[in-house]
């Protein structure tokens, strides 16, 4: 086999690298024409697109009473809670209410045996009956000395024995009076009565025990309802509100909430505010009052609680959803022209889904209220209603 010289191999070295060269020189031109051409395409629209207007949603500025309500969370409390205790010791023989039955005050609860406190009655009745016999007689007596010693008959000391001995017997039946009156009390507190209206707990003691009047834990424990009242706190700033009104004679409007804040259970009244602020948390504590008719509030119960604590009248309002927050405060897009502008405004009252604006905007205004995060300052807007 023989070996190609080195001068031929050079040569066909040459001619690959021309035909290569020749190749590329022929489709070179079309790709720079063709990468020119796509970036030209993309270019174009740029220069010569307008931007599509924005479908926005709007609300005019109008004029309307601004209620400011203050929330909090209350407790229910009833207005009186007396626990029903025995005044004397006996056997009960008698309970006359149910359980939860709403009672009025005199109503009979129970009855402890009354037949000791009768005996009682009877026993002193009887010992004034004797002492006032007694008393009879030495009054009579006492005449007939008198006499004799005005005659010289007797001793001035037998006069005088005979008037102390009126006068102890006259003692005797005011003691005599004493326990008649005592034994009727007792006879009276035998029979327990409902010293409230309102409803009654769960019985505390059963048929047929003994009772006594040490006993604190009573025999039931009645809870007034109708009305009832709510306690809740408030700021210390809120007095800046709540207070001249209240010294101006205003009852002011107070609503009870579910937890939830969802249904209202019933309406009242402010009936008081306390006398201190409490420094631990910076609040104060307000009673309200509430008619409890239909007993939607139960004592202990935790309520929402709004209080109108006063109306701002005709101020500007605009929807909250129209109210953005930017860096340099709160503004709005006010359309004008087809166009939303930026307006920057001085925020009030937020009621509801409803803002007052003291600040930047005049009524019959239009602002967006759906649509701003696709809004710039100047943006064109297609206002749908």
């Amino acid at each position: 086999m023989f070996e190609q010289p080195h001068h031929m191999r050079a040569v066909v070295i040459v001619f690959g690298v021309a035909v290569a060269t020749v190749l590329v020189a022929a489709h070179l031109p079309k790709s720079v024409a063709k990468l020119a051409g796509v970036r030209s395409a993309q270019a174009a629209p740029a220069r010569n697109a307008t931007s599509p207007a924005v479908p926005v949603a709007v609300a005019t500025v109008s004029r309307a009473d601004v209620p400011i309500r203050l929330t909090a969370l209350g407790s229910v409390t009833a207005f009186n809670t007396v626990t029903v205790r025995p005044r004397v010791d006996g056997q009960l023989v008698e309970v006359s209410f149910r359980e939860g039955q709403s009672v009025k005050q005199g109503d009979r609860l129970a009855q402890i045996d009354p037949r000791p406190f009768q005996v009682q009655l009877e026993q002193a009745e009887g010992q004034l009956a004797r002492d006032q016999a007694q008393l009879a007689n030495a009054r009579v007596d006492l005449v007939r000395y008198q006499t004799l010693w005005s005659e010289d008959s007797i001793a001035q000391q037998n006069v005088t024995a005979q008037e102390s001995a009126v006068k102890q017997l006259e003692a005797a039946i005011k003691v005599d009076q004493s326990a008649i009156d005592n034994a009727r009390l007792n006879l009276t507190y035998s029979r327990i009565t409902a010293p409230i209206n309102g409803r009654v707990g769960l019985r505390l003691v059963d048929v047929g025990n003994v009772v006594t009047a040490a006993n604190t834990a009573g025999i039931v424990v009645i809870t007034e309802i109708d009305p009832i009242a709510v306690v809740f706190t408030l700021p210390e700033d809120a007095l800046r509100t709540v207070l001249p009104r209240i010294r101006a004679g205003a009852r002011l409007p107070v609503d009870a909430f579910d937890r939830a804040g969802a249904a209202r259970l019933a309406s009242g009244t402010v009936l008081t505010v306390d006398n201190e602020i409490d420094q631990s948390t910076g609040t104060v504590r307000l009673k309200a009052v509430f008619d409890n008719h239909d007993q939607a509030l139960f004592p202990s119960q935790f309520v929402n609680v709004q209080l109108l604590a006063d109306t701002e009248r005709n101020q500007l309002v605009v929807p909250a959803s129209a109210v953005q927050q930017g860096p340099q405060g709160a503004f709005v897009y006010v359309v004008r022209d087809g166009r939303a502008l930026v307006q920057q405004v001085k925020v009030g009252t937020t009621e509801g889904d409803r803002v007052s604006i003291l600040d930047g905007v005049r009524a019959a205004d239009v602002v967006v209220t759906d649509g701003v995060d696709r809004l710039r300052n100047g943006a064109a807007v297609d206002v749908r209603r």
